[in-house]
């Protein structure tokens, strides 16, 4: 066990995980990375879950949490995007990110700044578990089909628009289709800001919530 520690270890998981996945995540091929016997390892992590749940939590350790004040929006706005970020970065988290039934302290930390920030900006406890919910549905979703896209960029979509697309959209059959295909080809669409776009969308549609909120329970 010489050299090996369970920062080492979580570590190594956590760069297995981000080349190919968790699904293919053993103890024995962590061990290996590792040079190590997969027998040691359960020194340091009593099980694959406690693997799991530690790798969730240097993700969560990466997110930027946010802060609370009035500026509620903004500070959400940051953490989303830091959210993005990170799961960008380690893919196979996303769907872990709500599964975890013993959190590590990273993410108790940032599930405490989160409602604690809207909290802070006058939501009640309804409301502010109703806006947790729907900024992480949308955060985690969106990151979900950001990483299934076949193009990372907006000159990617354009050359798939150009060679893949529209042939397969003939426009006296698909003429909503081919319109939209050939639109945003031309003007150099970006799919990166359909993020922000929904993100300040939800945002908007929250504060109407807050100022009942605050109207009804003034501090």
């Amino acid at each position: 066990m010489s050299g090996l520690s369970k920062q080492r270890v979580v570590a190594e998981a956590v760069r297995l995980a981000d080349l190919g996945g968790v699904d293919g995540l053993s103890m024995r091929r962590l061990a290996t990375a590792l040079g190590a016997g997969a027998m040691s390892l359960y020194h340091y992590v009593a099980s694959r879950d406690e693997l799991l749940d530690a790798m969730v939590d240097v993700v969560f350790g990466e997110i930027e949490p946010p802060t609370g004040g009035d500026d509620w929006q903004a500070a959400m706005r940051r953490s989303a995007l830091s959210t993005r970020e990170a799961l960008a970065r380690h893919p196979w988290a996303t769907a872990l990110m709500e599964s975890r039934t013993t959190p590590g302290p990273a993410n108790l930390r940032h599930r405490e700044a989160f409602t604690a920030c809207l909290r802070a900006a006058g939501f009640s406890v309804i409301h502010a578990t109703h806006a947790n919910w729907m900024l992480n549905s949308y955060v985690y979703g969106h990151a979900l089909q950001e990483a299934a896209l076949p193009f990372q960029t907006a000159d990617g979509l354009a050359a798939m628009t150009e060679s893949v697309y529209l042939p397969q959209l003939p426009p006296e059959e698909f003429p909503a289709l081919h319109e939209s295909a050939v639109t945003l080809a031309a003007s150099g669409y970006d799919p990166a800001g359909e993020f922000l776009f929904g993100l300040d969308l939800i945002l908007d549609a929250l504060e109407p919530l807050r100022d009942r909120d605050r109207a009804e329970y003034p501090a």
